[in-house]
């Protein structure tokens, strides 16, 4: 019998027969399986799929065979996505288990079609919420619709966890931190003069000429002090704007080590990205996050805060610099959730 998966221990059956197919499309649902696919490596069977929602993320996947989604032309690359999960039988031929991660619609269409084929869904990152279905949009249904379909759920936390409970949701639940921390681990935090600023999400294109202005002023502002540094997204929605930082270093988008390394070195990040809390927070680092609200709660009031406004990230700016720096663990998981979540699928599916 399979000992339950914890931080320290390790699985007394070591091997499973059960086929996963790992599921993926964008470059945050990748960073996040990576650390999962190495320690399945020789105890779990896994097939790679890439259904294509960011098209050129495999020039990023490191030496693994993948099954590419043959995707149907339409006139909304989403749509098409969606429709050919759906209809390719054979990307699921001799598969147990389906493993997906997060709340994308890629996310959403693949759960949906292994339910439909009647095919077990791990759900990674599971339980996270707003509460809101504009906030984020439209991950935020995503989410929701996956937790229905789940029957084994990976949370990140314990307030995750108690979502799903509070939901009466089906399966069980497991509370496993979050995996992008492994990829932090070696790591060794310093603090330069830098502010890494990061801008993109959907609902701030609206107003991405007001965000860009105030981010530009207070860089203007503390030029003695900080260097801010942007690297620019490019949806054109985002890099429309980017004349308007003439006192921020912009750059083209890095390579994921490149931004852990600037990560690791900086004071301080602006970011209106949600993931960018658990980053942050393992690495001891304060960061504002432009957005009305959050689905991971647990880094606000120590790491992280608020800001749903841009009249207001200059105010957040200054308190953020005149507060001392952050105590306590990250409430996201100390960097080894792989090897908890091996420990616990080998239990969960033998």
């Amino acid at each position: 019998m399979c000992s339950r998966g914890t931080s320290k221990g390790v699985a007394d059956c070591t091997r499973s027969k059960t086929m996963i197919l790992m599921a993926f499309g964008t470059r945050p649902e990748y960073i996040k399986i990576k650390p999962l696919i190495e320690k399945m490596e020789g105890r779990i069977p896994f097939k790679l799929l890439f259904t294509g929602q960011h098209v050129d993320l495999l020039a990023n996947v490191e030496d693994q065979e993948v099954i590419r989604l043959q995707i149907e032309d339409g006139p909304n690359r989403l749509d098409s996505i969606v429709s050919s999960i759906m209809n390719q039988d054979h990307v699921f031929e001799g598969i147990d288990a389906v493993l997906v991660q997060g709340d994308t619609t890629s996310v959403f269409a693949i759960a949906l079609a292994a339910f439909h084929r009647r095919i077990k869904v791990i759900h990674l990152e599971a339980g996270l919420r707003t509460y809101d279905k504009q906030n984020p949009y439209p991950e935020e249904v995503n989410r929701q619709a996956v937790s229905r379909i789940a029957d084994i759920h990976l949370c990140p936390t314990p307030d995750s966890a108690f979502n799903l409970s509070k939901e009466l949701v089906r399966g069980s639940i497991h509370v496993v931190g979050n995996t992008v921390l492994d990829n932090l681990t070696h790591l060794v935090p310093t603090r330069g003069n830098t502010v890494v600023v990061t801008m993109h999400r959907r609902e701030n294109h609206d107003k991405m000429h007001q965000w860009f202005t105030v981010i530009n002023n207070i860089a203007e502002h503390f030029k003695d002090q900080y260097e801010f540094i942007l690297p620019i997204h490019p949806n054109p929605s985002v890099k429309k704007h980017q004349d308007l930082l003439t006192h921020v270093k912009v750059v083209d988008p890095v390579p994921y080590d490149q931004f852990l390394d600037m990560l690791a070195e900086c004071s301080y990040v602006i970011t209106d990205s949600g993931g960018l809390q658990e980053e942050t927070s393992f690495l001891g680092k304060r960061s504002i996050v432009c957005r009305k609200t959050t689905e991971r709660p647990e880094s606000l009031g120590g790491f992280s805060t608020l800001c749903g406004e841009p009249e207001g990230l200059y105010k957040r700016f200054q308190e953020m610099i005149s507060s001392p720096d952050p105590t306590g663990e990250c409430p996201y998981g100390n960097g080894n959730s792989a090897e908890i979540i091996v420990n616990v699928l080998l239990e969960e599916l033998r």
